[in-house]
């Protein structure tokens, strides 16, 4: 039987897990003080996700980049992926929290949102 220790990122509890393991199935975890806990363990262990922040830059904001992060979680190897992709985009002012800024990011399925308002640039008249 194969062991994996992990601390669970659940919650700021941050308990230490093992995870048993068995012809590649999880038997069993220990070490978790909740249900959420049992939940992640298994997870991390068969398929381990995470939701990506970045920013990206906007054309005529108020603000030159705005503040992003996937709709949900993607798989941990599809994180660079991800990154690499959000490097060539660009938002245009305004920008609005909840807005999508990147759609089915790295054939993901998952949106990217932004999580910040960037408001349209005012240019004053020069006199």
């Amino acid at each position: 039987m194969e062991r994996k220790e992990l601390i669970c990122i659940c919650c700021p509890m941050g308990c230490a897990l093992t995870a048993e393991i068995e012809n590649g199935e999880v038997c069993r975890v220990t070490g978790n003080t909740c249900p959420r806990g049992d939940a992640y363990g298994r997870k991390e262990v068969t398929n381990p996700t995470r939701i990506v922040t970045s920013v990206v830059p906007v054309r005529g904001g108020t603000s030159g980049m705005v503040s992003v992060k996937t709709a949900s979680d993607i798989p941990k190897g599809k994180i660079m992926e991800c990154m690499n992709a959000l490097r060539g985009i660009q938002a245009a002012a305004p920008v609005r929290i909840g807005d999508m800024i990147a759609e089915n990011i790295a054939d993901t399925g998952v949106d990217v949102i932004a999580t910040k308002n960037v408001d349209v640039l005012q240019r004053r008249c020069g006199g």
